[in-house]
C-alpha cells in the first residue's frame, strides 16, 4: 500500500506513525552530536523541511519519549546506531513564527507572551521530573515575568539534576517586519532590547543545565546583529558534510516517488530543471530538491491525476514576496536586475553580516544566498563563488519580481496595467502578435527608458520579454533554449495544464541603436533568418504548424518590427 505525503506536516512522530513518507535524515543526527560545539546554528531558505527536522531532535532526545525510541526511530539510521545522548534531555522548543509586528510596543508583548507560553508548557510537560513546576508555573502566571520566565524554569531544572536541549525553530522569522517599522529592529535586537535579554539569559545558563541548543532560520544576519549577547554557537550553514541535511537528493526524490505510488507519466514537466539545483557549499555532494516544491508537485498528482496548473506553490511565493522589500535601493535593484540577465553572479558568500551593511553588493548577494534566490554555481580561477539561479521556479519569481516593479512605474503616459497585458498574451495565444509587440514596446520598454533599470541591448530585451510572457501562465518561456543547431533566444512553450493554447513560438531577438540605418536592420533579419531555418530543423518542430517562428528587431527604446518565418 502507497504511503501518504506529509505535505505541509512537520510533527515527526505522526508521520511515522500514520504511515506517511519520512526521507531519513538521522544519520545528521549522529554528526551533529558528535561535533565540538553543542550550540550549533544552520540556515536554510524556507520550506526545506527544517521544522520537521527540529520535531526529528525533539522526539529522539527527549527523556519523556524514551519509551518510543523503538516504534519511531527503529527501521531509521539511528535507530540502528543511536547515541549516547539519545533520551537523554528535557526539551524545550522555541518557534518565533506569526509575532505581532504592527509596532514595536505590539512585538516585545507578543513576543514575551510567546517564550511565557513555551515556557510553561515545557514545565508542565515535565511535572513528573520537576518537584516544582505547579509552584513555578502559577509564579509566570501570576508575574508574567517575560523572558525572565527562562530564569524561573532553568531554576526549576537544577533542583532535578537534569539537562536541557533548547531548540528554537524561525529564530528571525519577526526580522524582516521589524526592519520596515525602521529603528525597532535595532532596539530590539541589539543591547536592552527583549530579543537580546532572551539570548543572554540563554548564554548564561549554558555554564549550568543547559547542555544542547539548535537554532535554525533562513538568514544569520538576525544572528549576527545579536553580537556579543550571543556568540557562543558555530554556525554550520556552509559546512559541506550538511549540504544535503535538508531538502532531497535526486535518489531521495525517486525514493519518494516509489513509496508514495507516483505515475510519472503525469508530470510532463521536467523536475530537475523546475525544482532542483540547490548547493549550499562548494564541495557539497549533491544538489538537493525544494521539499515543499517537491510535495507540493506530488500532492497535486495524487489529488488530481495531473501536474498542478501553477509550477511554484502560493505559498513559496508569499515567502519570497520580501525580495521587494530588500531591492528598495537603486543599487539593489541594479544587482537583481543583473542577475535576472546573467543567470549568476560572482561574490565571496559572507557568513556574517548586519542589517546595515546590506546596500552593499556582497551582501545583498549573499542575501539571496540565504533565501535560496541564489545557489552555489563552482568557484572562479580567482577563489570566487559562482552564484546562480538554482532553477526554473526561481527564475519566474525575478520575472514576477520585475514585471510588478515595471507596472508600479509612474508614468505621465497610459499607465501600465497586468490586466492588459494578460490580454495581448491571450492574442499570442490565439497566434496574432501585433498587440503583444505593440503593448510590450510602449508600455514596458519606453516605461524603462528613464529609469534607474535602463541598459538597452538584446539581453535587457529578451529578459523583459520573459519576464512579461510568463505572468498569466499561459506560457513556460524558455531562454536559451538547447536545440540540435544552437541556442534559441525564446522559447515560448506552451504550459502542458494549459488547454486551448493554439500557438507557440520562436523568437529570435536582436538589437539595434535608435540611428541605426535600413542597411544594418536588413543585415539583423538576415542573421536571424539564418538561425531561424537551423532552428526549423530541429526534430521537435518538424511538422508542426502550431509553432510560429519570428525574427524581433527592436530599435532604440521601444520600436520593434517582426518577420516570421515559414
Amino acid at each position: 500500500m502507497p504511503k501518504k505525503l506529509p505535505y505541509g506536516i512537520s510533527n515527526f512522530a505522526r508521520i511515522i506513525e500514520q504511515n506517511y513518507v519520512y526521507v531519513d535524515k538521522t544519520r545528521y543526527i549522529e554528526l551533529l552530536e558528535n561535533e565540538n560545539n553543542p550550540t550549533q546554528f544552520l540556515v536554510r531558505p524556507r520550506r526545506f523541511g527544517k521544522s520537521l527536522f527540529l520535531s526529528v531532535l525533539e522526539n529522539y532526545y527527549d527523556l519523556n519519549r524514551k519509551d518510543k525510541f523503538e516504534s519511531l526511530f527503529g527501521n531509521l539510521y539511528i535507530g540502528k546506531n543511536p547515541t549516547p545522548e539519545q533520551g537523554g534531555y528535557l526539551i524545550m522548543r522555541f518557534d518565533f513564527s506569526g509575532l505581532d509586528t504592527d509596532s514595536r510596543e505590539e512585538f516585545k508583548e507578543s513576543f514575551w507572551r510567546r517564550v511565557q507560553e513555551r515556557v510553561i508548557d515545557f514545565l508542565e510537560g515535565y511535572r513528573n521530573i520537576l518537584p516544582n513546576a505547579e509552584r513555578d508555573i502559577g509564579r509566570i502566571v501570576k508575574e508574567k515575568p517575560g523572558v525572565d520566565a527562562l530564569d524561573v524554569a532553568f531554576t526549576s531544572t537544577r533542583s532535578a539534576g537534569v539537562p536541557i536541549f533548547v531548540i528554537i525553530d524561525e529564530y528571525d522569522h519577526f526580522a524582516n517586519n521589524l526592519i520596515a517599522l525602521g529603528k525597532t529592529y535595532k532596539d530590539e535586537v541589539q543591547a536592552g532590547g527583549t530579543v537580546r535579554k532572551f539570548y543572554e539569559i540563554l548564554k548564561a545558563e549554558t555554564n549550568s543545565m543547559l547542555r544542547r541548543i539548535f537554532i535554525t532560520g533562513i538568514t544569520p544576519m538576525m544572528a549576527n546583529d545579536l553580537t556579543s549577547g550571543f556568540n557562543i554557537s558555530t554556525d554550520y550553514s556552509l559546512f559541506p558534510k550538511y549540504n544535503e541535511i535538508f531538502g532531497f537528493t535526486m535518489e531521495e526524490v525517486e525514493w519518494i516517488m516509489a513509496e508514495a505510488g507516483i505515475d510519472r507519466n503525469l508530470i510532463k514537466v521536467d523536475m530537475e530543471a523546475y525544482y532542483n539545483g540547490y548547493m549550499f557549499s562548494e564541495r557539497g555532494k549533491d544538489k538537493v530538491y525544494n521539499s515543499q516544491m517537491i510535495f507540493y508537485l506530488f500532492d497535486q498528482v495524487l489529488q488530481f491525476g495531473k501536474q498542478p496548473d501553477q509550477i511554484v506553490d502560493a505559498n513559496l511565493k508569499t515567502d519570497y514576496g520580501r525580495l521587494r522589500r530588500l531591492t528598495e535601493t537603486p543599487g539593489n535593484r541594479e544587482k537583481l536586475l543583473e542577475i535576472m540577465l546573467n543567470g549568476s553572479t560572482t561574490t565571496y558568500i559572507v557568513e556574517k553580516f548586519s542589517l546595515e551593511e546590506l546596500n552593499r553588493e556582497e551582501y545583498f548577494t549573499s542575501l539571496l544566498f540565504y533565501l535560496g534566490m541564489l545557489t552555489v554555481g563552482g568557484t572562479t580561477d580567482f577563489g570566487e563563488t559562482k552564484l546562480i539561479i538554482p532553477n526554473y521556479s526561481i527564475k519566474t519569481l525575478y520575472w514576477e519580481y520585475i514585471t510588478s516593479y515595471i507596472i508600479d512605474i509612474p508614468d505621465d503616459g497610459e499607465s501600465a496595467s497586468m490586466s492588459k497585458l494578460t490580454e495581448t498574451v491571450i492574442n499570442l495565444a490565439n497566434g496574432d502578435m501585433k498587440p503583444y509587440l505593440g503593448y510590450f514596446a510602449e508600455s514596458i520598454l519606453k516605461r524603462l527608458s528613464n529609469r534607474d533599470l535602463q541598459r538597452f541591448d538584446e539581453k535587457y530585451v529578451k529578459a523583459m520579454m520573459l519576464a512579461t510572457l510568463f505572468v498569466n501562465g499561459l506560457y513556460l518561456p524558455v531562454s536559451e533554449d538547447e536545440n540540435i543547431n544552437g541556442y534559441t533566444d525564446i522559447y515560448l512553450q506552451k504550459h502542458p495544464a494549459k488547454r486551448n493554447i493554439k500557438y507557440e513560438y520562436v523568437f529570435e531577438v536582436k538589437y539595434v541603436k535608435t540611428d541605426a540605418t535600413k542597411e544594418e536592420i536588413a543585415v539583423k533579419f538576415a542573421e536571424a533568418e539564418a538561425q531561424m531555418e537551423k532552428y526549423m530543423k530541429d526534430a521537435r518542430f518538424a511538422g508542426r504548424d502550431d509553432i510560429k517562428f519570428a525574427a524581433l528587431v527592436f530599435k532604440g527604446k521601444g520600436d520593434v518590427e517582426a518577420r516570421e518565418f515559414n
